[in-house]
């Protein structure tokens, strides 16, 4: 295995370097884009129950969140594509856009059905953000120097996951539900604005093929596997013709997607980009510890209200810990990686923490404490915040500036799909494990009819249990997480294995003229791009 390959030749010229100060208002810009798509991930869970409550369609909950998943997903190779050919601003300011008007719609819906197609459309706006936000950072910073903000772009997820309960709890209990997707609005609008003024990116208009037919194909077979790994277990029987269907009618567009990859002239995601060993690695880094942690942690907030019977609010507020050692060590990693220009040795050592730490959250039981279950979160959280950011630095210093967007948002892409399986496939191993434990530990017939998703989506009803019930429910919700949380430990040693195969590639420390959107090969190193403000 080799660690250390030649230093990267240097550019031939230097885009102008921002100051600090300006480096800073680039980046507010960029995290309240990111805001709005990670607030929108947690602030929804304490709202759901009211609103099924209110719309009814309980048998349509799922697809609530599934709808937003799949849409931010199966989009962002399309954005990395797209940013690179008409320039990060536009898609930006575009996926603000889409996303506001899903948050408005989904705000004014009369029934589920209006809810998921809104949420669709705050997805495929999510997805923009997301994978746009990444790339600019790659466009303005050199590799060397990303390290000194990586922090930045922690607190916001670390802000949202403790955040997103409390304003959701806050709103429903107070002027309503739909405010919980209005609130969107005026954030949205302030995200445009900074944007709109602070954004000044260097872009080449260039003539340009969309690849619609690969984009086409990859949505439909990502969609399709999605929804087999969403519905399998829980809907319709692993087995059954719907999630047969499923599963091989997905597996035959990605690989028609495949075969039209190779052939297109401007391919959605170029093939090319897997010869690149770092962009590889980090893809299967990505898928795996998008999975274990992704999925895991979905599932921290079920043992917070159900067994240990805390408001969706508190939950929030204990899962500090696990925010702490994120925002923590993605600083530190940060500062220790513009200092050093080692980035390696973090997701080896991040990868067997958070091992360790999956490990310890299947030993939670009903009577674990909550000094200990911080202590655990914190152990998972500082294995995570080690590894997320430093796998798409070492991508955007691996590959040519010409695909810089494009390869961030595939390494995006790989992490998004990963959380979504592992969200899909923990939730039916959840599932499946309560099926077992529920009729041995409680009376089925005192349950009066509630299914387990009701008990875990609705706090009241579990509280109006007899308390012998009650008990029975918790113990039985124990032993089935700890399934899940033991399932996801053989994943993230797996990304242990492979993160020993990440090369170390010397940072560049400047970032070349070839970091505008649009530009081709030779042609970006040959002459200085003319500025427009766009």
């Amino acid at each position: 295995m080799s660690t250390q390959s030649p230093p990267a030749p240097p550019p031939a010229f230097e885009a102008p370097q921002l100051s600090h100060r300006e480096i800073l208002l680039v980046f507010s810009a960029l995290m309240l884009g990111m805001l709005l798509a990670a607030l929108d991930q947690t602030v929804l869970a304490t709202a759901l129950p009211t609103i099924v409550g209110e719309l009814g369609g309980l048998e349509n909950l799922s697809w609530v969140l599934t709808s937003y998943l799949l849409a931010s997903t199966a989009s962002v190779p399309l954005y990395g594509k797209l940013g690179d050919l008409y320039g990060r601003k536009v898609m930006l300011q575009s996926s603000i856009i889409l996303f506001v008007l899903g948050s408005i719609a989904a705000g004014m819906s009369q029934d589920m059905n209006q809810i998921i197609v809104s949420r669709a459309v705050q997805g495929l706006g999510a997805g923009g953000l997301m994978a746009t936000s990444q790339a600019i950072i790659g466009d303005i910073l050199a590799p060397r120097e990303r390290g000194r903000y990586i922090g930045y772009l922690a607190s916001v997820f670390a802000f949202s996951s403790v955040a997103g309960p409390l304003i959701g709890g806050f709103f429903t209990d107070g002027i309503g539900w739909r405010w919980v997707f209005y609130i969107n609005v005026p954030l949205g609008l302030l995200a445009f604005v900074v944007a709109t003024r602070v954004l000044k990116l260097p872009r080449r208009r260039v003539e340009h093929r969309i690849d619609f037919l690969g984009a086409g194909l990859l949505v439909g077979g990502v969609s399709a596997i999605l929804l087999a790994m969403t519905w399998g277990g829980n809907e319709y029987a692993w087995g059954s013709t719907t999630i047969t269907g499923l599963l091989v009618g997905g597996s035959a567009l990605i690989a028609l997607f495949i075969a039209q990859e190779l052939r297109a002239s401007e391919p959605i995601l170029p093939l090319t980009l897997f010869k690149n060993r770092t962009f590889m690695v980090s893809s299967v880094l990505g898928l795996l510890l998008g999975m274990a942690l992704f999925g895991a942690i979905a599932f921290i907030p079920v043992y917070l209200q159900v067994v240990k019977g805390v408001s969706a609010t508190e939950s929030g507020l204990r899962t500090v810990p696990m925010m702490v050692g994120i925002v923590s060590m993605s600083i530190f990693s940060g500062r220790m990686i513009s200092k050093t220009g080692q980035y390696r040795i973090y997701p080896i050592v991040g990868t067997a923490i958070a091992s360790v730490g999956l490990f310890l959250l299947s030993r939670l039981g009903v009577e674990t404490s909550v000094w200990l279950l911080s202590l655990y979160l914190l152990f998972l959280g500082i294995g995570v915040g080690l590894v997320m950011q430093v796998t798409l630095l070492a991508v955007q210093n691996a590959v040519d500036f010409k695909d810089m967007g494009t390869a961030t948002s595939g390494a995006t892409f790989f992490r998004s799909m990963g959380g979504a399986f592992g969200v899909a496939l923990f939730g039916s191993a959840l599932a499946n494990r309560l099926d077992y434990h529920l009729p041995r530990l409680v009376d089925i017939s005192a349950l009066q009819g509630i299914s387990a998703q009701e008990l875990t989506s609705s706090p009241e009803r579990l509280r109006a249990l007899p308390p012998e019930v009650l008990e029975g429910v918790r113990q039985a919700f124990a032993s089935s997480l700890e399934t899940v949380f033991l399932l996801a430990v053989p994943l993230v040693v797996l990304a242990f294995i492979v993160s020993w195969f990440l090369p170390q590639v010397t940072l560049r420390e400047r970032v070349p003229v070839g970091a505008a959107p649009g530009r081709e090969g030779a042609e970006a190193d040959a002459a200085p791009p003319v500025p427009v403000e766009v």
